[in-house]
């Protein structure tokens, strides 16, 4: 574990080999504002939108590579073996293992005016201000999003991709998800989208999430869910 402590320095526990110890660059920890992890390393933004890394250098845990480019930091977002950082010019900084998304060169000069970046175990999706969707990163792990470029349009709808098993495919629940659509969550393998009238709607593993063997036992949810919490292999409603 890490914590951000009162001060803005850094606290740290557990295996040293994950990230445990971070004694190596305790002395730079200072007026931290947030931290984000991969597997076996943390990278932490400070208040003057430096990086400092530490952990296992083949999880993301050394970033000395593209130091001189990690300037002015907005967010920074991870893989289980790679992070995607976004900086102050709104373009993505990447390191990490190439293959889980560590290595953006392919579609760098598509990363402008990048908004916002969320990820699979092993590939990241950037939305640009254009409302346009870039990908990278392992193909099945949703790295690969071609195939549904076409459909990544500002319309309210749901669009998903890549291996069926996880949730990429929702064609079951298409009708169910219309332009009222508030929110996504997901588990590992399942996807959970809250609507606009309060009820749920989820596809992928049904051992990973999908809810319709807790439908009969709470009744009809609508009008009824208020949040949707998720861990790695359930989620939870709050009602």
């Amino acid at each position: 574990f890490a914590a951000i402590v009162g001060d803005g320095s850094v606290v740290t526990w557990g295996n040293a080999y994950c990230g445990g110890d971070c004694s190596a660059v305790r002395d730079q920890l200072k007026d931290v504002q947030q931290i984000q992890s991969t597997e076996r390393a943390f990278a932490a933004i400070l208040a003057n939108g430096s990086v400092v890394n530490w952990g296992h250098a083949d999880f993301g845990g050394d970033s000395r590579a593209v130091r001189d480019q990690l300037q002015n930091v907005q967010q920074i977002q991870s893989t289980g073996r790679a992070f995607a950082a976004i900086v102050g010019d709104g373009s993505a900084v990447t390191w990490g293992n190439a293959c889980c998304g560590g290595d953006c060169s392919a579609v760098r000069q598509q990363l402008k005016d990048v908004q916002q970046i969320q990820s699979t175990e092993q590939a990241f999706a950037a939305i640009l201000a254009t409302g346009s969707v870039v990908t990278w990163g392992h193909a099945d792990f949703g790295g690969d999003s071609s195939g549904v470029q076409d459909q990544l349009k500002t319309d309210g709808s749901v669009v998903t991709w890549d291996n069926a098993y996880y949730g990429g495919v929702c064609s079951a629940v298409r009708d169910q998800l219309n332009d009222d659509v508030q929110q996504i969550q997901s588990t590992e393998q399942a996807f959970a989208a809250f609507l606009a009238n309060g009820s749920v709607v989820t596809w992928g593993s049904g051992t990973r999430g999908e809810s319709s063997a807790v439908r009969g036992a709470y009744g009809e949810w609508t009008n009824r869910v208020k949040a949707v919490h998720v861990g790695s292999a359930a989620e939870a409603l709050q009602l």
